[in-house]
């Protein structure tokens, strides 16, 4: 079904500038969105920290601990037990609890030791959480591990 007016040149043109012009705007938009939710850096020079990674890693491997991490009835309970299962107490413990893809829902989770688990309070919703936590063990020995925590909906 025509309406009788012939493909020109310059309809042609106009056809391929406007499929081209959003190409280009949904790249621009994207590359925006995606600079603008770049949490940053991870380390600011990567070679001096790969000379220490190994040791690093294998005092971290030597504690032997397990680490595990919940979310029920909003509260967010970090599980750290040393070789034998019993839990632990490390001298520092700190934390970030947020999404892997960006950093405006990052929160620093309050924990408390309850002789078992460190326990903070976290009402998190649906979806995938990363919890980065660091511990320094009581002979000083560092610790690092990222725990993912899948939040479910509800019902």
């Amino acid at each position: 079904m025509t309406d009788g007016k012939p493909l020109t040149g310059r309809k042609v043109f106009f056809i391929t500038a406007a499929a081209f012009g959003v190409v280009i705007t949904v790249n621009v938009i994207m590359a925006a969105m995606a600079i603008g939710t770049f949490p940053g850096l991870e380390t600011a020079n990567s070679y001096v920290a790969s000379q220490k990674f190994d040791a690093d890693r294998a005092a971290q491997e030597a504690l032997g601990w397990q680490v595990s991490a919940t979310v029920e009835d909003a509260t967010l309970r970090l599980t750290i037990l040393d070789a034998g299962g019993a839990p632990v107490q490390p001298a520092t413990l700190n934390a970030t609890l947020g999404r892997a893809t960006h950093v405006g829902e990052d929160t620093t989770p309050a924990f408390a030791f309850d002789g078992a688990a460190h326990v903070a309070p976290a009402d998190l919703a649906p979806g995938n959480w990363n919890l980065r936590m660091t511990a320094t063990a009581a002979d000083g020995t560092g610790f690092r591990q990222r725990i993912v925590i899948r939040v479910d909906q509800p019902g």
